[in-house]
């Protein structure tokens, strides 16, 4: 059990301190994310950015992601055989969201480069992993040196999923819990984070 999402990623900082002065960049997934990706980039000295892609859900359940998708690139689950059509639909309404969230994360501020970098991906826990993974396929077509998740709490078998994942170098998670149903359960604190929150701790973290 966590206090809140500081307390979880003061913990994780520890398990990350030999990635310290070196060339990593902190990725957080909005908006939760944020409060811990700004504690452990304070701790490694690198620079904070987000996540900006977004889940594509299947057509008969948008919970379960097929895919998905960021502002250049797209990455599709092979197993599932879904409709072009709606692919592209769906594409271009979730690329309207993000170049939105482009707009508002990245005023003050460039998108982070990735290329040749160590990349750390943070949220404040996962269920099933299947987003997460998404996400580091896309990171990967950036061509960073090695990507790292770092997440407080997950059930083992998605912490198994990301382990065996190649494109992964390697998972922290402090607490694997059998008894998972949500993230928010391992938490006394799991207020929701506002988006104007989300943007105000990017651009605290990143301010010279």
């Amino acid at each position: 059990m966590f206090t809140n999402r500081i307390d979880a990623a003061k913990q994780l900082s520890r398990e990350l301190a030999d990635y310290r002065d070196k060339p990593v960049v902190v990725l957080a997934i909005p908006r939760g994310g944020l409060p811990l990706g700004s504690v452990i980039a304070k701790s490694l000295g690198a620079p904070l950015d987000v996540v900006l892609s977004k889940k594509i859900g299947h057509p008969y359940n948008k919970e379960f992601a097929i895919g998905a998708v960021s502002l250049e690139d797209i990455t599709l689950s092979p197993t599932e055989k879904i409709s072009e059509e709606y692919i592209n639909t769906e594409t271009e309404k979730i690329r309207d969201l993000l170049r939105k969230r482009d707009r508002e994360y990245h005023k003050n501020s460039n998108p982070a480069t990735l290329k040749d970098k160590i990349i750390i991906i943070t949220d404040d826990g996962i269920a099933t992993g299947n987003t997460l993974l998404s996400t580091v396929m896309l990171v990967q077509q950036q061509k960073p040196r090695e990507i790292i998740v770092a997440i407080p709490v997950a059930p083992p078998s998605s912490v198994e999923k990301l382990s065996n994942t190649p494109e992964i170098s390697k998972v922290i998670c402090l607490e694997t819990p059998y008894n998972f149903s949500a993230v928010g359960q391992f938490y006394e604190d799991f207020r929701a984070v506002s988006d104007e929150e989300a943007i105000k701790i990017l651009n605290e973290t990143n301010r010279k």
